[in-house]
């Protein structure tokens, strides 16, 4: 059944004129939609039991979805119960498609609760479905017996209850009492009220690590530029080639252009390394000397 243009009220009286499928005719379209992949069968079969999707996408109204995009959720679930059934196993499409309807609208509902994602496990659909319906449940049962439940209380009965952790409970407690806020709203009434956002921790890097890194770096480069001008000319040549090219020279390369062995020219280069170290580490005990 195309969705496109028509509304909830249009959808359900659209639904409720077609025809009810006995167990032989069901069966025999299930099988052609599985064996032969016959379309015109698959269309049947979903069209009889839209009224079904629209039922289950009508009882989950109260979380605030719009109709028509219930039924949308409603009707996919059912074509993946209709590509997924297997006629074999003697079951009805009605029961097996189910949960397939109420799977699609349930993670629909909770994708679109908030902008925070509300849960994805098992236990925390549970508890976003069944919170509020079992704490009543809980309350009212207390209240029978004379029992008073305090906040904890109620907590560590509903995890109880239900089957998941009692952090969970808390934690589905906290997203369901609180709604999502932009954070372009201001703080206060005022016409010129700073807004939210503006109390947010900035990420980026502050003026003050900016300026350090920025004098480290020259401090650093100074330092280097000076270690190289500690050698000669010889050794600024291989240190130049083989460390600060994008693409570095070889040894052999180096020891034809020189008139030098590959291992003479690995030898001065060593050298020029250990000539720059020495003046670096002259440098960095001036600055500890001239800071202390």
């Amino acid at each position: 059944m195309a969705l496109d243009g028509y509304n909830d009220q249009t959808m359900s009286r659209q639904a409720m004129k077609a025809e009810l499928l006995d167990a032989e005719t069901e069966l025999r379209l299930a099988y052609a939609w599985r064996d032969q992949r016959d379309e015109a069968a698959l269309h049947r079969l979903i069209t009889a039991y839209m009224r079904l999707a629209i039922s289950m996408a009508s009882k989950f109204r109260r979380y605030g979805a719009p109709m028509n995009d219930l039924i949308q959720e409603a009707s996919l679930g059912l074509m993946k119960a209709a590509d997924k059934f297997d006629p074999d196993r003697g079951v009805r499409f009605s029961t097996y498609a189910v949960w397939w309807i109420k799977a699609s609208i349930q993670d629909y509902v909770m994708r679109n609760w908030s902008l925070v994602r509300t849960g994805s496990t098992g236990s925390q659909k549970a508890l976003f479905f069944n919170l509020r319906r079992v704490q009543a449940k809980l309350e009212r049962e207390a209240a029978q017996a004379g029992e008073h439940l305090d906040q904890f209380q109620l907590r560590q009965r509903v995890a109880s209850e239900v089957g998941v952790p009692l952090t969970d409970v808390e934690m589905m407690e906290g997203r369901l009492s609180g709604s999502d806020f932009s954070l372009n709203a201001t703080q206060s009434s005022e016409d010129e009220g700073r807004e939210w956002i503006d109390a947010l921790e900035d990420d980026a890097v502050q003026a003050t690590e900016r300026f350090e890194e920025n004098h480290d770096a020259a401090t650093l480069r100074t330092w280097l530029v000076r270690a190289v001008q500690s050698l000669n000319a010889r050794e600024r040549h291989i240190v130049t080639e083989r460390k600060l090219r994008e693409q570095p020279r070889t040894l052999e390369s180096l020891g034809d252009e020189l008139g030098l062995s590959k291992e003479r020219v690995r030898q001065l280069e060593a050298a020029a390394f250990a000539k720059m170290r020495r003046s670096l580490e002259g440098q960095t005990r001036e600055l500890h000397h001239f800071l202390t």
